[in-house]
This record gives structure tokens, sequence and C-alpha cells, in this order.
């Protein structure tokens, strides 16, 4: 019997939201390109109790307990012949809320998503840690799937994905898999890293680096001679480096900067740019560390990795601000956009001008 939520997660999906979001005083909202709006502008504003009459028949027992403890939890929902949804339902001061990003049942494939050869080649190493960055919603998912997908389609291995919650589900092809779930299937992200050494992997796809271990055991299980992939919340290739190395104390800084010079292979850094006519398009950042930036990583000189990258095109790499300059060439995204997406805004300008954008002015400070 379906819940009566799904008819909301029906109506999002047709809407090609990618989010719902559900708070007291509010009408249900979805994301769509970016921006907020209600679902149905007709719908009413829901009360504390219609929140709860549409959760709870879809939380599982386990949750609803982690929720009557710490007052927030996640896990999936599968609507068949439709999508999983990720879920977080939390607490806040009106009383329940919740927010479901759409994981559509239909894996896109690298080829669809329009990887590059240089990180379909990341997806071919036999050892090595490759990092897939960005914001929040930003797409890492999507684009991980995409490699995972790409590996099970042209290689045999076996591959164990370590997910919180499990979000696109592989079926076997070419490789064999195992997708584990923390929380469900195992205790911790570092747990799982740790028993997946014993379970005869040769890659480990690791949902996010979330602490200090987890880290530690990604970098020492590729350098064993497993490729090992995961997740952060960094927004540039070369500041992923620095947030690996900083979370340890200055006491191991040196001796995991020596590490990573050696098994850190790739860094993909996205993010997300709304495209003209509509929907969502991702800018990639990509380096592939070389020989030469692994002296950089070593020596503490990761300042030095941006201009490097200029250098590193003939192989592969791709700065963010050559990536937004691409997508405005090929007329997908608005000038405008592709300067506020850019770090380095003053590059960006120059880069800009021969479409003829002139960046805003900034007011003086009086």
């Amino acid at each position: 019997m379906s819940a009566q939520i799904d008819g909301l997660f029906r109506l999002m999906c047709e809407a090609g939201a990618s989010d719902l979001h559900l708070s007291v005083g509010t009408p249900p909202l979805i994301r769509k390109d970016g921006g907020m709006t209600p679902l149905d502008p007709a719908a009413p504003v829901l009360d504390g109790d219609t929140v709860i009459r549409l959760l709870d028949p879809i939380t599982p027992e386990r949750n609803k307990a982690e929720f009557a403890e710490r007052m927030d939890t996640d896990f999936a929902y599968e609507i068949p012949g439709l999508a999983r949804f990720r879920a977080n339902i939390f607490m806040d001061r009106k009383g329940r809320g919740a927010v479901f990003r759409v994981i559509p049942s239909k894996i896109l494939t690298a080829e669809q998503l329009g990887l590059s050869p240089a990180i379909l080649n990341l997806c071919k190493l036999n050892k090595g840690l490759v990092v897939v960055t960005g914001p929040t919603g930003s797409g890492k998912s999507t684009t991980l799937c995409g490699m995972i997908d790409y590996i099970n389609r042209t290689r045999k291995d076996h591959l164990i994905t370590i997910e919180d919650p499990i979000e696109f589900v592989h079926e076997n092809k070419e490789c064999a898999i195992n997708q584990r779930e923390v929380h469900n299937h195992t205790l911790s992200f570092k747990n799982a890293l740790r028993a997946a050494l014993r379970e005869d992997p040769d890659i480990i796809l690791v949902g996010e680096m979330r602490d200090l271990e987890t880290v530690a055991i990604a970098i020492e299980t590729a350098e064993t001679g497993h490729l090992v992939f995961g997740t952060l919340h960094t927004t540039t290739a070369a500041s992923t480096v620095d947030r690996i190395i900083d979370q340890f104390p200055a006491d191991r800084q040196a001796q995991i900067r020596v590490m990573l010079s050696e098994s850190l292979k790739g860094v993909i850094s996205q993010t997300l740019c709304k495209k003209i006519g509509g929907g969502r398009v991702a800018a990639l950042e990509i380096l592939i560390v070389t020989s030469a930036i692994s002296n950089l990583i070593r020596e503490s000189k990761t300042f030095q990795i941006q201009s490097m990258m200029q250098v590193g095109k003939a192989i592969g790499m791709v700065t963010l601000n050559d990536s937004l300059l691409d997508l405005v060439a090929r007329k997908l995204v608005a000038p405008e956009e592709a300067y506020l997406k850019a770090i380095d805004k003053g590059s960006m300008e120059v880069g800009l001008r021969k479409f003829g954008f002139e960046p805003p002015k900034v007011a003086p400070r009086t």
C-alpha cells in the first residue's frame, strides 16, 4: 500500500525538482534549478500533525529510535519504478521537518554525463586515491555514480561501496559489487573501511571521508594496492589537499603529506551552474597528480598547485575558471552565472570580457 507522501514525491519528480522540503508553517517546497518554490501554489501550509502523519509511515523503526534520541536521522526511501529518496528528518523551533533528495532510478553513464578522458583514466587505475569534492548538492554523487558504472562495465573486479545512506543502486555487470550502508550494514565508515581490507576488494568507494580516522584508513588502503574513491566538501582541487592534511594533528602532518603525495592520483572538484533555458550543469575542475604536483604536496607548496594546473592542460587538467569559460563559450551558462560561481574573480573577468561581459560594479565602502 502506498504511503500518503508518495503523491508528493510523484509531483516532485514530474516537476523535475532535486529536493522536497517539509516544514511546519509552510506548504511543501521544492528546489528546482537551484531555487526554492512551492510544490503546489494552492497547497495549504503544513501543521505539526500533518508532517508527522506524512513522515511516520515511511520512517524505519531504527530511525524512529535514533530520531527520539538525537532529534535528527538519515535514511533512504524507494518508490519502485520512480526513484530513491535520501531523507533527513529533523526538529526545528516549529516542530518536525524533513528534506528529501531525489536519486534517479536510472543511472546516468559517464558518456551521458560527458566525463572527460582524463576522468575515465582515473577509473582505470589499479591503486591510489581519487577524491570528488564540492559543496553539498553539487552533484558529487552523480559524478561518482557515472564513474562507478563505467568501472562496472569495463573492468572485472570486486567493488565495495560504503555509503550513508546508499544512493544509486548498482547491479553486477562485469564487476562484483557489494554496497554497504552505514548504521544498517555497518556501524561506521571507519569500521566498514577497515573490514573491507579483509573482503578481497579491488576498488572501494567511501561515501564521505568525514573524520580523521576514516581519511587515514582511506590513504593507507590506497597505498596498499587498492583504488579508493572518496568525497569531501571542499571547493577547489588545491584546497582539498590542504583540507586532508589539516585534519591531522601537527605531529602527524609531515608523514601524511608524504603518504598523500604518493597515494593521491586525482581530484575532481565540481560546482553546479544554472543553465540557460533551465536545468543545471556541472563545471568540473580536474587535478591529475603528476610527479611535479606530488613534489608540491610533499614540500608543503600546495599554493603552487593552481598555477601547475594551468600548464597541465595537455594531460587533462582543467581549472574551475577554464571549465566555466567553456560552458559560457558553448552557450550553456550565462556570463553572469559563471562570474558568480568563479572563485578567482580577477582572472575570470579577463576571460569573460571577450564574451562582452562587464563585471558588476562594487559600491565603494563608506
